[in-house]
């Protein structure tokens, strides 16, 4: 069973299997505080909370930081469990993730910890993202076989979110065939909508001392019928320590799970393994150019623009424009604009795009007046890939992907250099200085913008960045001066190493004590004769949201760092963002944080990211639904065919970037059903259907329509698939953690 969890680890996609054999747990009851006396099988629980493993307490209303907070499960192990096993040696209790620090005990006897908690002698240590299993003999006093044990859980919680997840909870007695696993890997993915294009290779791998011999099975099936698609079905011998692999086509244009499952002849014994496999639902762009940017973009007076017409199709394509205002060039090859304006006013002029296929124009509108991201920022970030192994090469090399794998064709524009490019002392007269990673951050602002693309930096308020690089403190305004002369035109301000200062403020409870950093930079920047999109990243502390547009900031993020898993995902999206919507309009911005979609790992070693490709279609409807930053964080030069599909539909991105700027609101919560609706500058309405729960679902959206006030359904389009939808028949079904991602005219 550990060799399995690796497994999982590696391959997010592929689901926990728990076998007819296994008891698993999913609720319990739950207490906040600490009293050793709730280690004990019998306490009073009747003032205890009900509460699930699947999610962490933070995700379910409670509010424990910096504390301690007590599970409880009662379980009855049966017996049969222990009969069932070839090897009868010991009962596995596998526990899940627990942020941040926990004991577990049986009956009240400790079996486990990890991590450890702030009054132990080495002090806090917490180990969030690590799997628990726990271990005890099978012939232990501890097991009350065929009776009620009780598993009271101690967990310490340094910072939200916290507590159990990733359950249920599974109490297993390991067979021989647990040394045996299989993991599902992706093979090459054909082009185009071709049936059968993929191949999903499924290997059996051996960890025992002799051959093992049975009935190996593989399954595409369709999880919304239940039918199967395919199936191959062989006997196979697998030699001690050795694998073997079937290969198995799907198509990788349809939802479709693939099922594993290895028999032992002897024993009659298995193993089963499901896995999720990349689906694409946008269609192909057409060969003829389409515009996919918004006709709006906002600057301040005397501003340098610096603008690239997205524009799919066939290339080479030529732009042009009879009409193009007077200080304003687009260059006829890559569609950049650029120049400025001197006078507050509209602008309104139009573009053409001309390619062997066709041409097609758009009417485009230059604000030019107090405001500039009038649409949420789209581009790349540096952290989520690289980190503080960031170079200028990395940076050029992933602007030439944006443009070669097509996503600067949608509007992805910006390429921002996160920490890690700052010398270890500033020069002579107090400016700062770039490391030996970055030649020349002015050459790399040239040529950056001779391509439309825009130059972000990163800094903070403090001593010291959040990789221990030189911060702006005592030298904000000459640092906003540098990112002039070097044509950078964001900034990310992220907080860290200000804490220490921040501590020993007398007023630091107070909503200006945070302020105060954020308002001395953005005084700093406006002095300069350029527009910087100013992102706060100040993890949503003294509630951001209500102030950040006072410090003039273009966004804000609003929580704590996003990772790859649903978890996160679940308590950054749905749990922190519902009661946010008042607070986003065109030029400020709530930010949940960075894509987390791709190869993704933080430094060099990269790895698909672990959100499965349900959840990764989830994460980034809503991200356009909460009018989000769209900000990609993997390495762009590996990114599939799949996740440019997610990133490139031009439908979806068109809710993000709309005009209106309304953020979508939360208006049906019904288990774990969730729909969430945004008001379009046309009169539409985008709407996205969530299954949060972790079986699949299948709803009748006219069930509500009057919680969401339709009265008269006029037209339904799926907003992935672009195509329009039955306003009668509108039973849907949505997998575990997926979405239906509509765009509605009532």
């Amino acid at each position: 069973m550990k060799h399995f969890f690796s497994v999982l680890i590696i391959i997010s996609f592929i689901l926990l299997p728990i076998s007819a054999q296994d008891v698993s747990v999913e609720k319990g009851k739950f207490h906040v505080g600490d009293d050793a006396a709730w280690a004990g099988a019998n306490i009073n629980e009747s003032v205890w909370r009900e509460i699930s493993n699947t999610t962490t307490w933070t995700s379910q209303g409670v509010k424990c930081e910096n504390g301690f907070g007590w599970y409880r499960y009662h379980v009855t192990i049966p017996k049969t469990l222990l009969e069932k096993s070839d090897l009868k040696e010991t009962v596995d209790f596998i526990m899940g993730k627990i942020d941040d620090a926990d004991e577990v005990y049986l009956n009240g006897k400790m079996i486990g910890k990890t991590g450890s908690f702030p009054s132990d002698p080495k002090g806090y240590e917490g180990k969030w993202n690590t799997l628990r299993q726990y271990r005890v003999k099978a012939n232990s006093d501890l097991i009350r076989w065929d009776a009620d044990n009780v598993l009271a859980v101690r967990v310490y919680n340094a910072g939200d979110p916290g507590g159990m997840f990733q359950g249920p909870i599974v109490v297993r007695v390991p067979n021989t065939i647990d040394n045996l696993s299989i993991s599902i890997s992706e093979g090459a993915r054909g082009k185009g909508q071709v049936t059968g294009s993929s191949q999903c290779v499924c290997t059996l791998n051996s960890k025992m001392d002799a051959t093992k011999s049975g009935v190996y099975t593989i399954q595409v099936q369709d999880p919304e019928t239940g039918k199967v698609l395919t199936e191959k079905s062989q006997r196979v011998s697998v030699n001690a320590k050795k694998s073997s692999a079937i290969s198995i086509p799907y198509d990788n244009h349809q939802m479709v799970r693939i099922i594993a499952t290895f028999t032992e002849s002897k024993t009659g014994l298995s193993t089963t393994t499901k896995y999720i496999p990349k689906y694409i639902l946008t269609p192909a762009a057409p060969a003829e150019p389409r515009f996919n940017t918004t006709p709006l973009y906002g600057v301040r007076p005397g501003s340098p623009i610096h603008f690239r017409f997205g524009v799919s199709g066939e290339k080479p394509m030529k732009f042009s424009s009879d009409d193009l205002p007077k200080g304003l060039t687009l260059n006829p090859d890559n569609g950049a604009l650029s120049g400025s304006l001197e006078k507050v006013g509209s602008y309104t002029f139009t573009v053409k795009a001309k390619n062997a296929k066709g041409e097609q124009t758009q009417r485009f509108t230059v604000r030019c007046g107090s405001k500039i991201g009038l649409t949420p920022p789209m581009g790349w970030n540096s952290w989520n890939c690289w980190g503080l192994s960031v170079t200028q090469d990395k940076v050029i090399s992933s602007s030439k992907a944006l443009i070669e794998k097509g996503l600067a064709d949608y509007g992805y524009c910006y390429m921002n250099i996160d920490d890690g490019w700052e010398a270890p002392k500033r020069n002579a007269d107090g400016t700062i200085a770039v490391n030996e990673k970055f030649p020349s951050m002015k050459e790399l602002g040239d040529w950056l913008h001779s391509e439309g693309l825009k130059f972000g930096i990163y800094s903070s308020p403090g001593d010291l960045t959040c990789g221990g690089y030189l911060g702006s403190i005592d030298h904000e305004l000459q640092d906003a001066e540098s990112y002039n002369s070097w044509g950078v035109d964001y900034l990310k301000y992220d907080w860290c190493g200000y804490g220490r200062k921040h501590a020993t403020e007398p007023d630091n409870k107070t909503v200006a004590s945070y302020v105060r950093p954020y308002l001395l930079m953005e005084r700093c920047l406006r002095q300069q004769p350029r527009d910087i999109f100013y992102s706060l990243c100040q993890y949503g502390m003294a509630e951001v949201w209500k102030w950040g547009h006072a410090v003039d900031a273009n966004s804000w993020r609003t929580t704590g760092d996003i990772t790859d898993t649903w978890e996160s995902l679940y308590d950054i999206g749905f749990c922190r963002q519902p009661e946010l919507y008042p607070y986003a309009q065109p030029g400020h911005w709530n930010d949940p944080d960075m894509l987390i979609v791709g190869k993704v790992g933080w430094s060099n070693n990269l790895r698909d990211s672990r959100l499965t490709p349900d959840e990764q279609y989830t994460h980034i409807s809503l991200w356009t639904l909460l009018a989000s930053n769209m900000l990609i964080g993997c390495d762009i030069a590996q990114m599939d065919e799949f996740t440019v599909s997610l990133l490139c539909n031009h439908e979806v991105n068109a809710v993000n970037q709309d005009i209106l700027g309304k953020q979508a609101q939360r208006v049906v919560l019904d288990g774990s059903i969730q729909i969430w609706s945004r008001p379009l500058s046309d009169g539409s309405y985008a709407i996205g259907i969530f299954n949060v729960g972790k079986d699949d679902a299948r709803i009748d959206f006219k069930k509500y329509f009057k919680e969401m006030g339709i009265n008269n359904l006029q037209s339904i389009r799926d907003l992935w698939r672009q195509q329009d939808l039955s306003t009668t028949d509108m039973n849907y079904f949505i997998p575990t953690h997926g979405v239906k991602y509509l765009k509605i005219k009532k």
